[in-house]
């Protein structure tokens, strides 16, 4: 929505990361106990990005997988291949080409700290784990997903400190970032809050 308002590109790199997932689990690959083949796979991976009408499109080996990504069983898959560095190096490529070419609005776990360290702006949203939770549980729920929330507080809570731990690209605030925590605010409120930063502080 702050593309949108600003008439930018929007770039979601976690999609990526569970395009990668989704890959490694139509293969039938464990992730954590086969590590050497997800790298193998990378080798044959295609991940593209494209946009229709401002809305992305994610491409794994030239089939749209944007609907398919969204799972639970995928986030937990994308979570994992995060942690290796390769799948890192890869997408990061795609991601920095994207933002070479575009002015974007460009969203993931480690943007201002590794992929694009001398972003314009950097924004580092957060909320308590059980707003984000619920947030997520309405989401799948809408889609048919019928899904406990403890599960889902379980999940961000195993992916949060997966990420956080991880040695290669962690998750975490980049020094020079805006922290905006939204557990209390609607998404109105927050986008007004990123573009008061944006315009007023240039």
């Amino acid at each position: 929505m702050v593309a949108k308002r600003l008439d930018l590109l929007y770039l979601d790199t976690g999609a990526m990361y569970r395009a990668i997932g989704l890959k490694m689990i139509n293969k039938g690959i464990n992730i954590q106990h086969q590590r050497e083949e997800v790298i193998s796979e990378l080798n044959t991976t295609n991940i593209d990005v494209s946009y229709d009408n401002g809305q992305q499109i994610v491409f794994l080996d030239g089939n749209d997988v944007t609907n398919l990504i969204r799972t639970p069983q995928v986030s937990r898959y994308a979570s994992d291949v995060a942690v290796i560095p390769e799948v890192r190096l890869k997408l990061v490529e795609i991601q920095r080409n994207i933002a070479d070419k575009n002015s974007v609005v460009i969203d993931g776990r480690d943007i201002g700290t590794f992929v694009i360290p001398n972003a314009d702006k950097k924004f580092f949203l957060t909320a308590s784990l059980e707003e984000r939770a619920k947030r997520r549980w309405r989401e799948l729920n809408n889609k048919g997903y019928d899904i406990k929330l403890e599960d889902i507080i379980l999940d961000i809570k195993n992916r949060d400190e997966c990420d956080s731990r991880r040695t290669f690209a962690p998750l975490k605030m980049a020094d020079d970032a805006i922290l905006i925590d939204t557990t209390d605010k609607s998404i109105n409120q927050v986008i007004n809050e990123i573009l008061n930063h944006i315009f007023v502080d240039s």
